[in-house]
C-alpha cells in the first residue's frame, strides 16, 4: 500500500472530482481539491442514476444521504413520437441486487458530494501548467502563480479537461453532432416512469424527480446551439404526442449544449491520471456518466491501496476500467444510431424486441466494477 502521506491533487470539483476525493479519503489519503469555478456556481437541470451508480455510492458510503433525494424510478417506457408505447424495461428486475434507479436535481447530488469531503475545496483556482518531473512527481502551477509538487495529479475536470491537455494525454473532445436540451420542470403533468418519445433522429425524455418536479432531456442533430433554445425545443417537439405538449407548456427555461466524446489511447502519463468525462466522455444516452465517474473513483482508490507505486496503481486502474467504459461508449453509439433508422423500420423492431435490446445495453454493468 502506498503511504497515507502521498501528496494528491484532484483537479475539478464536479461529480468525478468529489467522488475521487471521497474515495481517497476513505482509503486514508488527504487529497487537495481545486476548482476553477466559484463556490456559488450551482449545477442546473437533473440527473438520472442507474443501478450501478447506486452500488458505487454505497461503496463510497454515500447511499444514505442520497436516499431521501429525488425519486426512485421503477420503469423505463419507450414511445413513438405520437405517444404510443413501443416497449418498457422493468428497472427493478434489470438492477435486482445492484441498486435502485433514481432521478434527482443535480444540485442536490452536488451538495451531498461536497459535504462528503467536508467542503474542503479551493474554488476559483485554475490549473495553468503541469510539469512532470523525472522523479515521478508533478509540479502544478495555478492561475495565481503559485506552484506545488504532487505525487499524483487526478484530472477530474470534465470533457474540456485542462489536465488532459497539459499532460499531453489527448486533444479536445470530439463533437458527435448532437444538440442537447435540459430543464427542470414544475407544474407539468404527473409522470410515474422514465418516459422517452423517439422521433427520427430526435428524442424527448422526461422522468419524475419528486416534489412535482420533472427532469426533461431532449436532443436533436446539429452542430451549433440555437439562439432561442426554448423556442427551438417547442418547434422540434411541438408535434409529439402526450405527454409532451403539457410538458412544453410548463417549461420556462432550458439549458442547451453540444454533445461530444472523449476517447484517448492512454489515461495517464507519469503521475497524472484522468477520471470520468476527462478520460471517457460519451453522449448522455445511457445515463452512465455519473456512474462511470463513481466507479472510477472506487477503483482508483482500490488500486492505490493495493499497489507498491503510483505507476503500478495507475496501470491497474486503467486496465480494470477501460473495458467497462469502452462498453458504455459502444452501447451509447449503438443506441444513438437507432435514431437514424426510419421509424417504419425501427418501431416494429422495438415493439417486438425493445425490452431485450435495451436490457442488453446494461448487461456488463450489472456485474461489479
Amino acid at each position: 500500500m502506498l503511504p497515507s502521506t502521498l501528496r494528491v491533487l484532484v483537479v475539478g470539483a464536479g461529480i468525478a472530482g468529489l467522488a475521487v476525493a471521497r474515495a481517497l479519503r476513505l482509503a486514508g489519503y488527504r487529497p487537495e481539491v481545486v476548482e476553477k469555478l466559484p463556490a456559488t456556481t450551482v449545477p442546473g437541470a437533473g440527473i438520472f442514476l442507474p443501478g450501478n451508480a447506486a452500488r458505487a455510492l454505497r461503496e463510497l458510503g454515500l447511499d444514505e444521504p442520497v436516499k431521501p433525494l429525488g425519486e426512485v424510478v421503477e420503469r423505463q417506457r419507450f414511445l413513438d413520437e405520437r405517444g404510443n408505447q413501443l416497449c418498457a424495461v422493468d428497472l427493478g428486475k434489470l438492477w435486482a441486487g445492484v441498486g435502485e434507479c433514481r432521478a434527482l436535481p443535480r444540485a442536490e447530488l452536488q451538495r451531498v458530494l461536497v459535504a462528503a469531503v467536508d467542503g474542503e475545496v479551493r474554488y476559483e483556482t485554475a490549473l495553468a501548467r503541469l510539469d512532470v518531473d523525472t522523479d515521478g512527481t508533478a509540479a502544478a502551477t495555478f492561475g495565481d502563480g503559485s506552484v506545488a509538487s504532487y505525487d499524483l495529479v487526478v484530472g477530474a475536470d470534465g470533457r474540456k479537461s485542462a489536465v488532459r491537455a497539459l499532460a499531453a494525454l489527448g486533444g479536445p473532445a470530439r463533437p458527435v453532432g448532437q444538440i442537447v436540451y435540459r430543464s427542470v420542470v414544475t407544474g407539468g403533468p404527473p409522470i410515474a416512469d422514465w418516459t422517452a418519445l423517439l422521433g427520427l433522429r430526435t428524442a424527448f425524455m422526461v422522468t419524475p424527480m419528486g416534489e412535482g418536479r420533472l427532469y426533461l432531456y431532449a436532443d436533436e442533430p446539429g452542430t451549433s446551439p440555437p439562439a432561442d433554445p426554448l423556442g427551438r425545443l417547442r418547434e422540434v417537439f411541438g408535434g409529439f404526442g402526450d405527454p409532451v405538449p403539457d410538458i412544453l407548456d410548463a417549461v420556462d427555461k432550458v439549458q442547451v449544449a453540444l454533445t461530444d466524446e472523449v476517447e484517448i489511447a492512454c489515461w495517464s502519463r507519469g503521475p497524472a491520471v484522468l477520471v470520468g468525462d476527462a478520460a471517457h466522455a460519451t453522449s448522455p444516452t445511457l445515463s452512465e456518466g455519473a456512474a462511470m465517474a463513481f466507479e472510477d473513483a472506487v477503483v482508483l482508490a482500490e488500486a492505490l491501496t493495493a499497489a507498491g507505486s503510483v505507476s503500478d496503481a495507475l496501470r491497474r486502474y486503467e486496465s480494470r476500467r477501460r473495458p467497462r467504459t469502452k462498453w458504455v461508449l459502444d452501447r451509447t453509439r449503438d443506441r444513438d444510431r437507432t435514431r437514424d433508422v426510419e421509424p417504419a423500420l425501427r418501431d416494429p423492431l422495438l415493439r417486438g424486441r425493445g425490452d431485450r435490446i435495451f436490457r442488453e445495453h446494461y448487461r456488463l454493468l450489472v456485474d461489479p466494477a
